[in-house]
């Protein structure tokens, strides 16, 4: 794939990047190894007041980065505005909360002081997706320069403009020259970087293949890795529940991002007590959603990012269909240019089919009617992945059944599933392993190093393990 800037609302190139050569990645990675080597000298508390910066930097160019990023990618203008502006939010927390996520954690041993100091590893290789171009590689970057830690960016090929912006906001912000730095470059050169001795540990967010083939080349170099990768994420709905804030939270769920989001609720199940009534408003709410010009503001959803993206997800659809499916609303390409899928709603899907089986990386809602919260769980759990879930009642004993029994990182009780600065993002199963964000985020890629400083005139240990 050419590492190039198409706008997906035209389909127009715009401009194109050559891949660095295998010599300027080893320059660009020998550079981060020197920078490493004073920046993690450098205090803690001047580390934070330079993330801090960014965030002002972020703040301030909040439009202009937004534009970019709609341009690159799709997502309606006011969504990419505020998708910048919540990178500023996650620097600055933190900025404002890394000096004591990092400092040393003493533990009581009678005639000794024993402690735990977490220091950083060095160069870490981000490897981040295309559908929040920006928002992805800040809730890496601004917990691991934290840390002392030094960046290496591999960004997706559709957003090469995004990611030397990126780097940017870092040089503007002050950070001392190779602390962040981005490599355009493509995936079959991630490999070697990861591999390179100088290179400390790996992430990636992005696809199971992905991540099967970037942990994987962790693993063989004995490198820690933290892989998020995607989920098809139930968002059930009981009897209990409002069902009005349920509707537009399921409908906002399901197309924020124009669709493209690892925690969209993309499987809606609904408890066949209220199921006539959820379909019926969900479907017309779905209809009622204006798809066009992402730069416009009256815009609620824009294109798919890629044709690829496109052809996938009418591809599923089709076999779902043909499975024996049943479309309510939507369902193939809009006629035009561009990428534009239409918010689509199914029922009726059988056992082995995508829509049921698969993650679609678009505005499609699989809708499922089931008897009981027994089935509910099954239901929500009748999948390789677990990222996130939302669950809609306001009866205790099933709030408790689904906090305990969903598989999934994350469950989310009577709200939106998305992923902020305070707590901790990721998955189990297929969906990856590790966290992000928090202070579970920071501690992901630092040696957690125990110190034992043994009081004179004790006897040694005896030398168990």
């Amino acid at each position: 794939m050419a590492i190039a800037t198409v706008n997906p609302a035209t389909g127009e190139e715009l401009r194109r990047f050559e891949p660095l050569s295998r010599d300027e990645v080893d320059e660009k990675i020998e550079r981060a190894d020197e920078a490493f080597r004073g920046w993690r000298e450098v205090s803690v508390e001047e580390r934070c007041r330079l993330v801090g910066r960014a965030a002002e930097v972020l703040e301030e160019r909040a439009g202009e980065f937004g534009r970019l990023i709609t341009t690159e990618m799709g997502k309606p203008l006011a969504a990419a505005v505020a998708e910048v502006r919540k990178c500023a939010r996650g620097c600055r927390y933190y900025a404002e909360n890394a000096g004591r996520f990092l400092a040393d954690e003493e533990i009581e041993l009678e005639g000794a002081r024993t402690f735990v100091r977490y220091q950083p590893l060095g160069p870490v290789l981000a490897v981040m997706p295309w559908n929040f171009p920006f928002w992805q590689v800040f809730r890496f970057a601004a917990p691991a320069l934290s840390a002392g830690n030094v960046g290496l960016l591999k960004h997706a090929s559709n957003v090469p403009q995004c990611a030397l912006a990126i780097e940017e906001v870092f040089r503007q912000a002050g950070f001392p020259e190779g602390v962040f730095q981005t490599l355009l470059i493509s995936a079959s050169q991630v490999r070697d970087v990861i591999s390179d001795a100088r290179v400390r540990a790996a992430t990636l967010t992005g696809s199971t293949p992905a991540g099967s083939d970037v942990g994987g080349e962790a693993s063989r170099n004995i490198k820690p890795s933290v892989l998020e990768l995607g989920g098809s994420d139930p968002f059930i709905v009981m009897p209990s529940a409002d069902l009005e804030r349920a509707l537009d939270t399921a409908v906002t769920s399901r197309t924020l991002n124009n669709g493209q989001s690892c925690i969209n609720a993309k499987r809606i199940i609904v408890h066949e007590r209220i199921a006539g009534e959820f379909t019926r408003r969900f479907v017309e709410k779905m209809e009622s959603l204006e798809v066009g010009d992402p730069m416009d503001e009256t815009t609620d959803m824009g294109p798919l990012a890629m044709p690829s993206i496109l052809e996938g997800v009418n591809e599923q659809v089709r076999r779902s269909v043909e499975a024996g499916a049943k479309v309510l609303t939507g369902g193939k390409p809009l006629d035009g240019p561009g990428y534009f899928y239409p918010p689509t709603v199914l029922t009726d899907i059988p056992e082995g089919t995508p829509a049921r089986d698969e993650e679609i990386f678009g505005p499609v809602a699989s809708l499922f009617v089931v008897r009981d919260v027994d089935e509910a769980i099954r239901l929500a759990n009748e999948t390789p992945f677990g990222l996130g879930s939302s669950a809609w009642t306001n009866d205790p004993e099933e709030q408790e059944r689904f906090i305990n029994e969903i598989e999934a990182g994350m469950v989310y009780i009577n709200r939106l599933v998305e992923s902020t600065p305070e707590v901790p993002f990721g998955g189990v199963k297929s969906s990856g392993y590790g966290r992000e964000l928090s202070h579970f985020g920071i501690r992901e890629f630092v040696n957690i190093k125990t110190v034992w400083i043994e009081s004179s005139g004790e006897k040694p240990g005896q030398g168990v393990e």
